[in-house]
């Protein structure tokens, strides 16, 4: 089994030193949803939220939060991201919104954490402009979906892993 690289010889949490690893192209993609009433989602698809439109601000969420991952998540490391994308697709025999984030940079650490975060944020700011009139939405299933570059090789959701 693979061992936590956030925790040093003493059992302290530490940020990793990544000065030593070769620069690859790197790419990860997570996913989130959030389910609602079929009137919330229409509201949203019909453009006729008095906050203006739901989507475009999810989206903007999202990259913004990628961006910041490092400052939300202790053991991150700033990065320069070269590419961050938030889609949002309305399900409506679900009555779900889906979110995917794609995250890419060429570095010496992987992006999964802001993949994630984008996803995830997005997913908080559907919830708080829609807040006012439905406040059981869920957010659920937020997981990463693929990860590729780095040492330890690409990752695929359902995909068995191997040790």
């Amino acid at each position: 089994m693979p061992e936590l690289t956030h925790i040093n010889a003493s059992g302290e949490a530490h940020m990793v030193d990544v000065s030593a690893k070769s620069e690859t192209v790197r790419e990860a993609r997570a996913e989130a949803y959030v389910e609602m009433s079929a009137q919330t989602l229409a509201m949203i698809i019909d453009g006729s939220h008095h906050k203006g439109d739901v989507f475009a601000t999810a989206r903007i969420a999202g990259i913004q939060a990628a961006k910041r991952t490092w400052e939300l998540i202790p053991l991150c490391h700033p990065l320069l991201l070269s590419k961050v994308e938030v889609s949002l697709q309305a399900l409506p025999e679900s009555n779900q919104v889906r979110i995917e984030s794609c995250c890419r940079l060429t570095g010496k650490t992987g992006v999964e954490m802001e993949a994630l975060t984008a996803a995830s944020v997005a997913a908080l700011t559907i919830y708080d402009m829609c807040k006012a009139v439905q406040k059981d939405m869920v957010i659920s299933s937020v997981r990463l979906l693929a990860k590729s570059g780095g040492k330890s090789g690409d990752f695929h959701a359902g995909a068995k892993e191997t040790e």
